[in-house]
């Protein structure tokens, strides 16, 4: 008997492995999915003769015994920044803290590994930071700063890029301005890739190192009341890291934007309401800012706008000024992913509670301790894997 449509199952398979429906029961069932590979053949062939007698654990039963034969299971990519647990990232914030207090002791951990950095839009702080974090660790660095010198100005598609990146390098960051490249580039991957901002989705690797910046600030990543100020629409800083905070305990949003930009309603109806995580959107920072423990600054991003009108109209909306800074908790923190325009005023670099410079430096402890865990490396220090990938 042969498996029909045996590619259809197999392109399901991938799309599965992917779905936080996977992560989830993965996560929360692990003996029983592991038994699940030794389903018999016959019971596959059922699925695929007659998918809709079959309940819907078969698919994760053919899943697994795709994945398993193909060595998916064998690594890990960051896509999303909900692709670890809580208690992952946790860990891999232990990792670097650890790696911020010691720099020195690791940098040979690396060493003989690559890093492929692919970047299809230009970047400062986060190529230059994953290359400093590989270069830090003893390992080597190659890949392109954008699209226009690589082979995509001839055609190239991202799956056969990463097919020949694989052959190269030991693992990849990718930043890409269409939304979902780098998980299609981890469809096709023999190596780690990891998410370096693909258009206005997710920015995990930022949201790990604004992670970092408010538990060394504040000692806590828990009872906090935080502030998104400016693009919540086009921001994939403000919607990665607001979709990772959710995830702890008693967390108030101020959304701080005109309409035109306010968060996306997706954030509101996935990821804020089902949690009934309280939120308030308003377009008054000074009325905010009072009540604040940290303040997240953005930028109006020129580039995701098709009207160059509506930009300019919008560019202005916010400026935080010492003057308005006056305002708030004397030990709130101000981020901002960077660069910034002209929203947070050069007399506010000399407030304590400017953080947003701190915030790129921890970028590289950050970046550090994601590519030795993505790539099985013991921490010098504990003498283990922060987790097992």
């Amino acid at each position: 008997m042969q498996l029909r449509k045996e590619g259809k199952f197999r392109r399901c398979a991938r799309v599965y492995l992917k779905s936080r429906k996977y992560r989830l029961f993965l996560q929360t069932q692990p003996d029983f999915a592991l038994k699940s590979l030794g389903i018999h053949k016959g019971f596959l062939r059922l699925f695929a003769l007659h998918p809709a007698c079959v309940c819907e654990i078969s698919v994760i039963f053919f899943v697994f015994r795709y994945a398993i034969r193909k060595g998916w299971l064998l690594m890990r990519h960051l896509i999303d920044p909900l692709d670890f647990t809580k208690e992952e990232t946790q860990k891999l914030l232990d990792l670097a803290d650890r790696i911020h207090d010691d720099p020195e002791a690791y940098q040979d951990v690396a060493d003989r590994k690559r890093l492929a950095t692919l970047f299809y839009e230009p970047s400062t702080r986060t190529r230059l930071s994953f290359e400093s974090a590989m270069l830090r660790l003893g390992g080597k660095v190659l890949g392109f700063p954008d699209a226009g010198v690589s082979s995509a100005s001839k055609g190239e598609t991202v799956a056969d890029t990463i097919r020949i990146i694989s052959c190269y390098a030991d693992i990849a960051a990718m930043r890409h301005p269409k939304e979902g490249a780098p998980l299609r580039a981890s469809l096709y991957s023999k190596i780690p890739v990891i998410n370096a901002g693909d258009g206005g989705h997710s920015h995990p690797t930022q949201t790990l190192l604004d992670m970092m910046t408010i538990r060394r600030r504040k000692g806590r990543l828990d009872n906090l009341t935080i502030g998104f100020c400016g693009d919540l629409k086009f921001g994939r800083t403000v919607h990665s890291l607001i979709k990772s905070l959710a995830r702890y305990d008693n967390i108030k949003f101020v959304l701080i934007s005109p309409e035109e930009l306010r968060v996306p309603d997706y954030i509101i109806n996935e990821v804020l309401e089902p949690r009934g995580i309280p939120y308030i959107e308003t377009r008054n920072l000074e009325g905010a800012l009072p009540d604040l423990d940290i303040l997240y600054m953005t930028r109006v991003q020129r580039e995701r706008f098709f009207n160059e009108e509506d930009y300019i109209r919008l560019r202005d909306s916010y400026i935080l000024t010492a003057e308005k800074l006056s305002l708030a908790p004397a030990d709130m923190a101000v981020l901002h992913p960077l660069p910034r325009v002209n929203e947070i005023t050069l007399d506010v670099d000399d407030d304590p509670r400017a953080a947003y410079f701190e915030q790129a430096q921890n970028g590289v402890y950050v970046r550090m301790a994601l590519i030795m865990t993505l790539l099985g490396l013991k921490d010098p220090k504990t003498g283990e894997v922060a987790f097992e990938c």
